[in-house]
């Protein structure tokens, strides 16, 4: 059965790292560039986000909440680099990156799939971690396949093991991007030469996508068994044409579905977070395809953001040399958002949990934590071996001075 699709939209992640000493640099290096435009959130204009994430996490991802508009003017009077030392120190700084005309293309199939990157984002964590995410939407589609091939080349192409040649078949329809290499040319520049290098995938983007299908094809009537193949394939970011051939029971192990609602299923993989819904109720492609994009996404970053600033972390405590500076980095991330609870939200919380999950957040937080125990214990001998040292050199010195001391009385 061939599935229609009401409405759809992905958006493509790419996750990097800025070198810590050079965070200030690159923030300023934004700032400079005259399509990039700080975003700053606003009660009224982001109210959604506002009320849906808790106090503590608000501040950390949206600092620019707390500008009043004298705040807000006085920051803009200010030149890039005085801007950027402020920057720096909030925990979290989005940009808008302005696209200028409506970017078309067309990708993969005869007639071709057309699309438009509506809308780029950057957001950057002060402890160096940064993601790119762009949006794309299918123009006039009808077919769910469309979704599954379009998500499926478009994640590859940052990839440095796939030739430009196998995107042939996509060409971009705009002034500013020629061809896909163009978008790749774009985020190489968005990301700059000051990158980190960690234990991280930048080959391809994550992939975080929503679906809502024509209710003929999911309905009272027409069940989700009858399409759950299709949802898997979404999931794991396959292609139309890729033949599961696999029994449900063992792919559910390549995805986690979270289904409370009858008409509305989340998929969670190593590459992607899905939202595949059905028209037959108005929710589905009214208000929830707005908060999917608008609040939640924020929340995935954050997730993401845990997950690779863990990494990091264990990698520079294997190397430690400053142990002052690494203890305080762990208890400031444990205390600061670890710890945090992020939302009340229903839906906002269950996603929340199902990513934890995905990524495995808690086993590499407590690896971490070993990490540091043993460096902190590690530390704390040397600190008490040293102590130890002094105090003896003390006492031989205080008993070598009264040695003497009693000798001279004798004579």
């Amino acid at each position: 059965m061939e599935l229609k699709t009401r409405y759809q939209y992905t958006y493509f992640i790419y996750p990097y790292i800025i070198e810590k000493n050079k965070y200030s640099k690159y923030l300023q290096n934004l700032l400079h560039n005259n399509k990039c435009k700080l975003r700053m959130f606003e009660k009224q204009k982001d109210l959604d986000i506002y009320n849906k994430f808790l106090p503590r996490v608000r501040r950390f991802m949206f600092p620019t909440f707390d500008f009043s508009e004298n705040k807000r003017r006085k920051f803009e009077e200010l030149d890039e680099g005085l801007q950027a030392t402020i920057l720096q120190k909030y925990p979290c700084t989005v940009f808008e990156y302005n696209l200028g005309k409506s970017i078309q293309g067309k990708a993969g199939r005869e007639g071709g799939i057309f699309f438009r990157i509506e809308k780029i984002e950057i957001i950057c964590f002060y402890t160096g971690e940064c993601f790119i995410s762009l949006k794309t939407i299918i123009e006039d589609l009808e077919k769910f396949d469309d979704v599954l091939n379009f998500n499926y080349k478009f994640k590859d192409i940052k990839s440095e093991f796939i030739s430009m040649k196998q995107f042939d078949n996509i060409k971009i329809q705009a002034s500013e991007f020629e061809n896909m290499r163009k978008i790749t040319e774009l985020i190489d520049e968005i990301v700059g030469n000051n990158v980190k290098n960690i234990n991280i995938d930048t080959n391809k983007f994550l992939t975080y996508s929503y679906s809502c299908i024509d209710q003929e094809n999911w309905n009272k009537n027409r069940k989700f068994d009858d399409i759950k193949h299709q949802f898997y394939k979404y999931t794991n970011v396959l292609p139309s044409n890729y033949n599961l051939n696999i029994e449900f029971s063992k792919q559910d192990k390549k995805v986690d579905i979270l289904d409370k609602w009858e008409y509305i299923k989340f998929g969670f993989s190593n590459q992607a977070t899905t939202l595949f819904t059905s028209g037959v109720d108005t929710f589905n492609y009214t208000k929830l395809p707005f908060l999917f994009e608008k609040v939640y996404i924020y929340m995935y970053i954050l997730q993401l953001y845990k997950k690779i600033h863990i990494q990091k972390l264990i990698e520079q405590y294997k190397s430690a040399v400053k142990v002052k500076n690494l203890r305080k980095e762990f208890l400031d991330f444990t205390h600061n958002i670890w710890l945090q609870e992020i939302t009340t939200d229903d839906i906002g919380g269950l996603l929340c949990n199902s990513w934890s999950e995905e990524l495995e957040l808690e086993k590499i937080y407590w690896k971490l934590k070993n990490e540091y125990d043993i460096l902190y214990k590690e530390a704390n001998i040397e600190k008490t071996a040293k102590s130890n040292k002094i105090i003896m050199i003390v006492l031989i010195t205080s008993l070598l001075l009264n040695i003497i001391n009693f000798i001279v009385l004798l004579n």
